[in-house]
């Protein structure tokens, strides 16, 4: 539904048309009380305009002014990709954020990691027990809320001599993903990422 904002011309015939009839109350466009009504019809005309665009404005896949609003709402930009360039790409985060269900299971985990660019697989641990083949891995009971999360290779960053002593020998992984994962996971769980072979 579409809503047209009042011109200034409408409203100021709206107010001519409140003034009592008669010689002394002149409605013509050259009269000095047609003169005093048109910047009043002006500021109504203002406000309804900004009415209606506050109607467009309620809508994120449409906001343009209030989109920074509804940023600060969703609590974004994201901590984990960052913020959004574009005011297409930004409206997009909203309505994500917005229309966004959650979830626990293999296939949430999946879908987060595929919006993200990433094609992931999900492996979760079981405690051994004796009926179990013996080639499963032996876990013990703490291992039942660990899961692992198998991407892709990343590439492997290495120490350099020029590099600082805090920076590790070798390193891999997305930090973007883990953190899209980790900060969705639950509690309870313990996430772990594989790379390549896993």
């Amino acid at each position: 539904m579409s809503v047209a904002a009042h011109t200034a011309a409408d409203y100021l015939w709206q107010l001519q048309a409140l003034l009592p009839p008669g010689g002394a109350w002149p409605r013509d466009p050259e009269a000095a009380l047609t003169q005093t009504l048109t910047p009043i019809a002006n500021e109504l005309a203002r406000i309804d305009a900004s009415a209606v665009d506050l109607l467009i404005e309620a809508d994120p896949r449409q906001t343009t002014q209030l989109l920074s609003e509804w940023e600060t709402e969703c609590g974004l930009p994201d901590c984990c990709a960052g913020p959004a360039v574009g005011l297409t790409a930004r409206r997009a985060a909203v309505v994500t954020r917005l229309t966004a269900r959650g979830g626990q299971s293999i296939a949430y985990f999946i879908a987060v990691a595929a919006t993200l660019g990433f094609t992931v697989t999900i492996t979760e641990f079981n405690p051994y027990t004796c009926e179990m083949d013996c080639e499963e891995p032996v876990c013990d009971e703490g291992w039942r809320f660990t899961w692992r999360v198998n991407a892709a290779s990343s590439p492997i960053g290495e120490a350099t001599c020029e590099s600082d002593t805090e920076t590790p020998l070798r390193w891999w992984g997305n930090a973007t993903l883990q953190c899209a994962i980790k900060s969705r996971a639950p509690a309870h769980t313990n996430v772990l990422f594989g790379y390549g072979g896993y």
